[in-house]
């Protein structure tokens, strides 16, 4: 039977912790890059329909997540299928809106685990929405975060965040300018772009690890080029298309910063293949992310069982069939 789950019954079934124990898992698996090829982008008037789509090694079940939105009317549909790798059975559909915010604040705690300074962080928020606020609790449940102090251009956005995570027990703070949020911060998260795709951040401390997730496309841009200048090691979670396919990054390009020898995967900092973090306490460490498949997949399976265990979701009266060929 396929059991599918909506938006609702994945929120029930998440869990943080085991969402960045499977997204370990997933990325200390030995590189394989045909099981996980480039995402595709089909394009029409005012609409798109992105498609990342993989086959895990570990065993895991295959499939994909589709994206359809319309720019004019500013929606977007997302829709995740899971097959078993043995009998290529369609196990699970989901609504993969909710998957998308989790999966990424998830990695991205998992990298900034990783990458930055052993102890308490000090975290500064450039963004106060859904993406930020589940960066803020992913990083919670991964390492001891000593303050957080969020910047949105909207005091009122600034507020509700403060008020979103109060349950999380840690001092909140809000700041009136990118600046005065990032000072003293060890930890940097961005997530918001500005509406003019004018970077939103421009400067960071020494010893800082920054955190992108905004700038996923050729047209974005969140981060100054300077903060990319002055990154000593670049993770990307998908390295040709961080490189090629972000505002930023083609920006930084276009400025003359030669990035190229310091980029190095995250699977290859999961796996211990490379070092993250360099021993120059004052060095700057940039994670970016635009997103890959492993995350919705490793992210979704965990979903699925946890939803199986507490029985979640709906079982369809009908499938797709396999056929034999």
């Amino acid at each position: 039977m396929t059991l599918f789950l909506t938006d609702a019954d994945v929120r029930a079934a998440f869990d943080w912790a085991d969402a960045i124990a499977a997204l370990r898992s997933a990325y200390a698996a030995p590189p394989d890059e045909a099981r996980f090829p480039p995402r595709t982008m089909a394009r029409g008037d005012g609409l798109w329909l992105r498609t990342l789509s993989g086959v895990p090694g570990e065993g895991g079940p295959m499939g994909a997540k589709l994206i359809a939105a319309s720019l004019r009317h500013r929606r977007a549909s997302y829709l995740i299928p899971l097959f078993d790798q043995e009998s290529v059975e369609l196990t699970a559909l989901l609504d993969g809106h909710s998957i998308t915010g989790f999966r990424t604040a998830a990695t991205s705690a998992l990298a900034a685990d990783l990458l930055a300074p052993a102890g308490p962080l000090r975290v500064a928020v450039i963004g106060s929405g859904f993406e930020a606020q589940n960066h803020v609790r992913a990083l919670a449940a991964i390492r001891a975060l000593s303050s957080v102090t969020v910047f949105s251009p909207n005091p009122a956005s600034r507020t509700r965040f403060t008020q979103e995570l109060a349950d999380l027990g840690m001092p909140l703070n809000t700041a009136e300018s990118p600046q005065a949020a990032v000072d003293g911060a060890d930890l940097v998260i961005c997530a918001a772009r500005s509406r003019d795709e004018q970077p939103t951040l421009r400067q960071v401390p020494a010893g800082a690890t920054v955190v992108s997730i905004g700038s996923t496309l050729p047209e974005q841009r969140e981060l100054a080029t300077e903060v990319i200048a002055r990154a000593q090691v670049i993770v990307a979670d998908m390295v040709d298309e961080v490189i090629h396919d972000t505002g930023d990054m083609i920006a930084a390009e276009k400025a003359g910063v030669d990035f190229a020898g310091n980029v190095v995967s995250l699977a290859d900092i999961v796996s211990g293949r490379a070092n993250g973090r360099p021993a120059d306490p004052d060095a700057i460490v940039l994670y970016k992310s635009v997103g890959s498949a492993t995350q919705d997949l490793a992210v979704a399976a965990m979903c699925v069982r946890r939803a199986a265990e507490l029985t979640l979701g709906t079982k369809l009266p009908v499938t797709i069939s396999p056929v034999s060929k």
